[in-house]
């Protein structure tokens, strides 16, 4: 059957299993929005920026598991998915952009919007592709999909000029070929010799276990070997914040009691994590006195970081099955006993102004409500995932390799679209401000989206590394001369505002939020030096940790 090729790519996405596709258009993309108009099979999601789409398409992926699709036109339209494709490569999503680009003939002219979209995405890709052969089109669309949810999962980019977009090809339905699950490789005997000899096992689980679907293999494993669960940022979720072998979070804002958990354990496993600086500040000393096994699907991580004592590369689905099928349940509940203990003795600090952002955010959790919880980049990124109560895996949605500001609008959209449940959104005003143009996309969408702005007229987490490693000398991060109203802000695009001041009123705020419908902002006004404690300085070890800032004395609110 010869159909135009924009029509081709249609049926392809359905092959593949994509049911919604995240994007703006443009004149090199018409084509392909024409064709999508016609295929009701596919909703298609108007963003307001190329940016908040890749970011949307981030957001569905991270709470589905499924490939992300997003569509931009060439030029700015396709440099505009630069940042949320680099994010999702740095946070292993799987993702398919799809851009256009100007006819063959075209090419390297220095047309009009014509930009070498494949050469500026090269390193942030797992692959890409140009396709100027109308012929490969369909085969490039199936590929770009296996590629992205395959082995590591991550972004490819699939480029379209405008031609191949008309031209007519051959379309046949192909069945989708599964992922590849690569065999494992590994000394699996060493690695159970290892967790069998332990006496004092913890687990520092990541990413890679949500990617895998691993949550239920992870705890069953966990269990059998008596070992608390530490979870990164990007791991968060996995395992459920109340459940009792969670540990916290590990890294340089993790818990203070999962620091001195690890400190005291003789074994620790890493399972699909990759040491990241953010966990293994100083790399020598990164729990020296304990061996360390890492499980995790890509080769290339293993020992790139931290030299291990023993590994596992394959799935870790299957790893942690295989294991749990051949280890010896352990007797010894110490490490349990030990996690229980150092959690009561190193609470969360709860901060000194009118306001805490904590009580804010726990007050949200509290209500236990089955929503995509998103954030942005900072501080208010820390507290979140140091103080929700997470009840299910996926259900955290935020920015952990790239860290990058301006990901939460579009995430809690995508995330909102995906699972069709509410969408809360906890944001920083600096980074409120590089997104907030997408609340025309949740208002004209009628998501139920709650979105809380700690607002600190700062650049909070640049400024708290100024105030402890630059002197105090708070360069170009106040914001106090900004005039912008969030409440009115949320009424002119169409949703509610209330503004949030003190402690005595956050039950009161927060209910009313959850009784507004649709889209609603709230303006916390936060204290600018609220910190994100404890810290571990970058380059340090757990042993560095800091727990209180200078000067301020943290009070219970």
């Amino acid at each position: 059957m010869k159909i135009k090729g924009a029509s081709a790519i249609c049926k392809c996405l359905i092959e593949q299993g994509a049911t919604t596709v995240f994007g703006y258009p443009g004149g090199q993309i018409i084509d392909l929005f024409d064709a999508l108009y016609l295929e009701p099979q596919i909703t298609q999601i108007l963003t307001s920026h190329e940016q908040g789409a890749a970011h949307a398409a981030e957001g569905f992926a991270r709470a589905t598991g499924k490939v992300g699709v997003v569509i931009a036109t060439s030029g700015p339209g396709a440099t505009n998915l630069v940042t949320g494709i680099a994010d999702a490569y740095l946070d292993s999503i799987p993702l398919v952009a799809i851009t256009g680009n100007v006819p063959v003939s075209l090419l390297g002219r220095d047309s009009f919007q014509e930009v070498d979209i494949a050469g500026i995405t090269m390193p942030i890709t797992k692959h890409n592709f140009i396709v100027k052969n109308p012929d490969e089109l369909c085969d490039a669309v199936r590929r770009a999909f296996y590629i992205a949810r395959s082995d590591r999962p991550g972004p490819v980019l699939i480029d379209v000029p405008k031609n191949v977009q008309q031209a007519l090809v051959d379309y046949e339905e192909k069945p989708v070929d599964a992922p590849h699950k690569p065999p494992m490789q590994a000394d699996i005997t060493a690695a159970v010799e290892l967790i069998q000899a332990a006496e004092r096992p913890v687990i520092y689980a990541g990413g890679g276990c949500l990617a895998a679907d691993a949550s239920a293999e992870l705890l069953h494993f966990a269990k059998l070997i008596k070992a608390p669960i530490a979870l990164t940022a990007m791991g968060l979720s996995t395992v459920p914040t109340a459940h009792e072998y969670y540990a916290g979070m590990i890294g340089m804002h993790g818990h203070a009691s999962v620091a001195r958990l690890f400190d005291s354990a003789d074994l620790v496993i890493a399972v699909g994590a990759r040491f990241s600086d953010r966990v293994a500040g100083n790399r020598a000393e990164f729990c020296r006195h304990a061996k360390i096994i890492h499980i995790d699907i890509d080769a290339a991580e293993i020992d790139k970081n931290v030299t291990t004592d023993a590994h596992i590369r394959g799935d870790v689905k299957q790893v942690m099955r295989l294991l749990s099928h051949v280890i010896t349940e352990k007797k010894s509940t110490k490490m349990l006993e030990l996690n229980s203990r150092l959690k009561t003795e190193n609470p969360l600090p709860d901060g000194f102004g009118t306001l805490s952002p904590r009580k804010v955010i726990r007050c949200v959790s509290d209500k236990h409500l089955d929503a995509v919880v998103a954030t942005d980049v900072g501080q208010h990124q820390m507290w979140t995932a140091q103080s929700y109560e997470f009840m299910r895996p996926r259900q955290f949605l935020t920015s952990g390799g790239l860290g990058t500001m301006g990901f939460g609008m579009g995430a809690a959209i995508g995330g909102a679209i995906a699972t069709g449940k509410r969408a809360i959104l906890f944001t920083g005003d600096g980074s409120f401000h590089m997104n907030l143009n997408e609340l025309a996309t949740a208002t004209r969408l009628g998501l139920d989206l709650k979105v809380f702005v700690f607002d600190n007229r700062t650049l909070g987490m640049v400024r708290q590394w100024q105030t402890l490693f630059y002197g105090k000398r708070y360069s170009s991060t106040d914001l106090d001369g900004n005039k912008t109203d969030f409440v009115k802000i949320a009424e002119a695009f169409g949703g509610t505002g209330y503004r949030l001041e003190k402690n005595a009123d956050v039950k009161k705020v927060v209910d009313k939020v959850f009784d507004t419908e649709g889209v609603v902002v709230v303006d916390c006004k936060i204290d600018k030096d609220e910190a994100v404690l404890p810290m571990i300085p970058p380059g340090k070890g757990m042993n560095d940790i800091i727990t209180a800032m200078p000067k301020h004395k943290e009070t219970d609110a």
